[in-house]
């Protein structure tokens, strides 16, 4: 019996537990006369995936995982027109969905001229707006992504660029609601070497995004530079304590919230 490669099994077993969390439940039908059985459909889950490590290593997760638990597992692949031969890589990204087995496959082309903000801002409205509006087109409860633990502390230390407060030090949270739909990231335990890892233990061959070292990003210069010297200067163990002080700063802000939510329900 083949030995399961240790980082196929920690994207995995992330997956299952995501899925065990936020629940996969279906938004519901309309009522229809070709219904045969209320309440007979199975859940379903739609990954966005860009092609990328992160987003491909998930993807081979959950269309293992999903079955296994009972749901249906689709996915979309959003095209930005940012750069040239986007459609060429989005349909790519499609046509090896379909043969791993995803069920429903898009492809989603968005505007983002024209948009509020600056580019990295503009691109992510959206990329959300059009999984949101996948998901509901399909029945879709929820839309996986597939940020891991380096995003995480790079949102701590943009945030901490910024001068935000603990909305932003809380960075992204697992689980948001948008619209009805859940974005759930089950990878903010995973680091981005053990998704690239499970890729070629998969034999997967991810595309990297030429933005993601563009130095005209913040995020990128983050990324190639400032992490890395963080890194270097106090140890290998900053990635993971930035992304710790992120989830300890959301906890402490969602206990808050549930006080002040219970003070005004008094109150009133």
């Amino acid at each position: 019996m083949a030995v399961l490669a240790a980082p196929v099994a920690a994207v995995r077993l992330a997956v299952r537990r995501a899925l065990d969390q936020v629940g996969s439940a279906p938004i519901p039908d309309p009522p229809a006369a070709t219904d045969p059985v209320p309440g007979t459909r199975r859940a379903r889950v739609l990954v966005a995936c860009s092609g990328g490590a992160d987003s491909l290593a998930l993807a081979a997760a959950a269309v293992f995982v999903g079955p296994r638990q009972g749901v249906d597992v689709g996915l979309v692949t959003v095209d930005h027109g940012l750069q040239a031969g986007s459609a060429r890589r989005a349909r790519a990204v499609a046509d090896w969905a379909g043969r791993a087995g995803f069920a429903p496959v898009e492809v989603a082309t968005v505007e983002v001229a024209g948009r509020p903000g600056g580019p990295e801002a503009a691109a992510r409205d959206a990329r959300y707006e059009a999984l949101v509006s996948a998901a509901h087109r399909h029945r879709a409860g929820t839309v996986l992504l597939g940020h891991t633990r380096d995003d995480q502390a790079e949102t701590v230390l943009l945030a901490l660029a910024r001068g935000a407060g603990p909305r932003g030090l809380a960075g992204m949270p697992a689980v948001r609601v948008l619209d009805g739909i859940a974005l759930c990231r089950p990878l903010l335990d995973v680091t981005r070497a053990q998704t690239r890892a499970a890729c070629a233990a998969l034999d997967l061959t991810p595309w990297d995004d030429p933005h993601n070292t563009d130095p005209s990003y913040a995020r990128a210069r983050v990324r190639s530079d400032l992490l890395p010297a963080l890194v270097e200067a106090l140890g290998p163990g900053v990635v993971g304590n930035l992304a710790r002080t992120a989830a300890l700063v959301a906890a402490d802000t969602a206990a808050l919230d549930a006080l002040a939510a219970d003070h005004l329900a008094a109150a009133r």
